[in-house]
């Protein structure tokens, strides 16, 4: 076999076939050329948008029934061991054309790697994005969910806000000053409102409340001194 020959015309196959993407790069003492491969949707001015290199090809003596010279230059949004995995799977390409030329094979299948290559990554990016949408989904459900009620944490609360609204303290110095109090007071410290709170919740399988609808009872607008002068046991209805 004329190996120079079956190079030469190879060569001018390529170059006819690419045209455009093939760099000759050197002759002697054989053939160095690239062809610049890239996937679908790459576009070079927008990050991370499809992949590409350039694969630099040498002849060596005995080609084709010796493999060539494989180099990958200037890879564009390659993640960490695509070099190396596309290598590799070039070399098994080789192991099975030769005695034949098989440029042109080997470029396409480099191709047909970074199509598939480029898919899974975008599967990957998809999965990623639905996998965080649906954790800001849950996060923001909980947010408004609120805090199941039991026995137990009702009354844990209620103190809680009976301290901070100070009701305790109130029924406390009336019931030992004998201060009657406003109409307000007298609804927040009727004890038999607990009794009903929590036959309420022994009744039922439990139930949620947004706590944040308590927060701002200090900021009501309540007048004080028009309840200072209601005495429910004065008030009678009008329709007797």
């Amino acid at each position: 076999m004329d190996y120079t020959e079956e190079q030469k015309g190879e060569i001018e196959a390529l170059e006819s076939i690419y045209f455009g993407d093939l760099t000759l790069l050197g002759t002697e003492p054989y053939h160095k050329f690239s062809v610049q491969i890239k996937s679908e949707e790459y576009d070079p001015e927008t990050e991370n948008t499809g992949l590409a290199c350039d694969m630099v090809f040498t002849y060596t003596p005995k080609y084709p029934d010796e493999a060539p010279v494989i180099e990958l230059e200037n890879c564009d949004n390659f993640e960490d061991g695509y070099e190396a995995q596309l290598l590799d799977f070039l070399k098994e390409q080789v192991q099975e054309n030769l005695g034949m030329v098989m440029i042109f094979t080997l470029v396409s299948s480099a191709q047909e790697w970074l199509n598939v290559r480029w898919e899974g990554v975008k599967k990957e990016r998809d999965e990623e994005a639905a996998r965080k949408l649906r954790e800001e989904e849950e996060a923001e459900r909980k947010r408004f969910e609120g805090t199941r009620v039991t026995v137990e944490t009702f009354l844990k609360w209620k103190t809680k806000f009976e301290d901070e609204m100070g009701i305790a303290k109130k029924r406390e110095i009336s019931e030992k000053e004998g201060k009657k109090l406003t109409g307000r007071e007298l609804f927040m410290t009727d004890v038999t409102l607990n009794e009903s709170d929590l036959k309420f919740l022994e009744d039922g399988e439990g139930v949620k409340v947004d706590e944040s609808l308590f927060q701002d009872m200090d900021d009501l607008d309540l007048d004080d001194e028009e309840d200072e002068d209601f005495d429910p046991n004065n008030y009678s209805d009008s329709s007797d």
